[in-house]
């Protein structure tokens, strides 16, 4: 259903939506919380492709307003300010595209997504890749690449991290990466989990799901009478 989308040279949401498609990261008829969501499109594909039920918050009024125009789902608001709004596990994907490295506190926002969502989906560019790296050490000065396009004065980006940096954040949070997948400056996709490759100098762009693990209660039981009807449960 979704080959013919499946083109680098295609619009970003539909390129994602086939992403998200190829690796199944995310299922159809999920409800869905796209956050920073610009016009919309990526909801379109999502409402269209997978039937998805899917609400956008945009921080920018204006192009909030014109996914409104659209019929679209979407809220004008701050995702750093307004996600408290919404209630624990309100949608079963909260994704986050090309915006963690702008925001001011990435750890409280991720923690945010997970409590919002059952599962985060969250894309960045990767400040580790092969590019970035030579101009460094050829130029001397902060690189720009494809997906790193502006000088350091008037960046929206403001906290820049590699692959290295977003694994050790999961690990030290507690949170479990249920799957990643790496994009070359090409348009290559491949899994993190399952190359060979210098995953953190060939890897462009990155695309991680994410949610916090499940642990099963352990119920034991005690041969003491006073215990006998009751279980302990182990945290």
């Amino acid at each position: 259903m979704l080959d013919n989308l499946f083109d680098i040279t295609s619009n970003s949401a539909s390129y994602l939506l086939c992403l998200l498609s190829k690796f199944s990261l995310i299922n159809e008829r999920s409800r869905v919380l796209d956050v920073g969501c610009g016009e919309g499109d990526l909801i379109q594909q999502l409402e269209k492709n997978l039937q998805a039920n899917v609400h956008g918050v945009e921080k920018d009024q204006g192009m909030a307003l014109k996914g409104i125009a659209k019929g679209l789902n979407i809220t004008h608001g701050d995702a750093e300010k307004d996600l408290f709004q919404y209630s624990n596990q309100s949608f079963d994907y909260v994704i986050l595209s090309q915006t963690l490295q702008a925001m001011i506190e990435p750890k409280k926002i991720l923690t945010e997504l997970l409590r919002v969502g059952s599962k985060a989906i969250v894309s960045f560019p990767n400040f580790g890749h092969w590019k970035i790296r030579l101009q460094l050490l050829l130029l001397g000065k902060m690189p720009i690449t494809e997906g790193l396009p502006y000088s350091w004065y008037d960046t929206p980006n403001i906290h820049f991290f590699t692959l290295k940096d977003f694994e050790n954040l999961c690990k030290d949070m507690n949170i479990v990466i249920e799957s990643s997948i790496g994009l070359t400056s090409k348009g290559k996709q491949f899994s993190l989990n399952n190359t060979l490759l210098p995953s953190n100098i060939i890897t462009h762009e990155a695309i991680f799901l994410l949610s916090y693990k499940n642990f099963e209660p352990i119920k034991i039981k005690t041969t003491n009478k006073m215990f006998a009807k009751n279980s302990a449960i182990i945290n």
